[in-house]
């Protein structure tokens, strides 16, 4: 397999980033606003929802035209994106977007469970170029993450059913991510004694 093509990391962060970005941007502008398509009302929430559909293969398919490859994580997202996406323009019914969010963390921690009951990480296939943890601190991150992804999970259906559209996007677009981002840091800092280095090799 050719190895991906390198491309300006900035570039690769407005890709991957750019979609929910735009999202809130298009939520927030029309959020109030009610459509009639063939005799049938859809809210902002859902309109915006239709956009963020081809916003996000466009920005993937940029993302690997220029890398030549996608990870699997990428592809499963788009796929429930759409999948989701479509229930919700065909229902008319803005529940099936916002299960989405709990469904993804909740594969992602039965999958890392699964690898978990084996005696393997999966998460080390996936990251192990990016972060060289030992296979002790690969088990200890994996088994970590796998309840950070239910918690998530949780809290994501919490928000849906008792909070307004507007604090669910709020928290789906900036809470979810940063929090994401302070759990893997902090785990990284808190592992790194299992850090491999080159005398390890």
């Amino acid at each position: 397999m050719s190895e991906p093509t390198k491309v300006n990391p900035i570039l690769k962060q407005v890709l991957e980033l750019g979609p929910p970005l735009l999202f809130f941007v298009i939520y927030l502008r029309i959020r109030d606003n009610v459509y009639t398509w063939g005799g049938t009302e859809y809210s902002g929430f859902i309109v915006a929802t239709l956009v963020f559909v081809p916003i996000l293969l466009v920005a993937m398919g940029i993302l690997w035209r220029l890398t030549g490859q996608l990870s699997r994580m990428q592809i499963f997202t788009a796929f429930m994106v759409i999948f989701f996406g479509g229930l919700t323009a065909w229902f008319n019914d803005e529940k099936f977007f916002k299960m989405k969010t709990t469904i993804v963390y909740g594969f992602f921690a039965v999958i890392l469970s699964i690898g978990l009951l084996r005696g393997r990480s999966y998460l080390a296939y996936v990251m192990s170029e990016m972060i060289p943890l030992t296979q002790e601190g690969w088990m200890i991150l994996t088994r970590r993450l796998t309840l950070f992804f239910l918690l998530l999970a949780a809290a994501n259906e919490i928000v849906w059913r008792t909070m307004s559209t507007d604090a669910w996007v709020k928290i789906e677009t900036f809470g979810f991510p940063i929090l994401t981002f302070v759990f893997i840091w902090s785990q990284i800092v808190a592992l790194e004694k299992h850090f491999v280095t080159e005398d390890d090799a």
